[in-house]
């Protein structure tokens, strides 16, 4: 049974920072390109980041490619997000997934 696990989001004042964790398990982590997802409060899902499975690449979108940064690590098939000098613009559910798969997410609420 694939299971994914998001954790570390919180209220925090602008500026500030949190770390986002993802542990995973019932599946080929090392193997699997991830992602983290983000989706606002009226809004749609939004793709946030992405690495492939060695973490040789990675992708993130423009809004917070600057703040925001996605790592992992395959021994503890565990994924990262480091955001960094949120804005209020950030607050959202995070979800991380693979494919169309996506877990419990974690809500970030970012204060002005």
């Amino acid at each position: 049974e694939v299971q994914l696990q998001a954790s570390g989001g919180g209220l925090v004042h602008a500026g500030g920072s949190l770390r986002l964790s993802c542990v995973t398990s019932g599946f080929t982590f090392a193997r699997t390109a991830m992602k983290w997802l983000r989706q606002a409060p009226g809004e749609g899902l939004e793709r946030v980041s992405t690495i492939n499975g060695d973490g040789t690449w990675s992708h993130t979108i423009d809004s917070v490619k600057d703040r925001f940064t996605i790592s992992r690590d395959n021994g503890k098939n565990t994924l990262y997000l480091q955001m960094n000098n949120l804005k209020p613009e950030d607050s959202a559910v995070y979800y991380c997934g693979f494919n169309d798969i996506r877990g419990q997410g974690t809500l970030v609420t970012v204060s002005s």
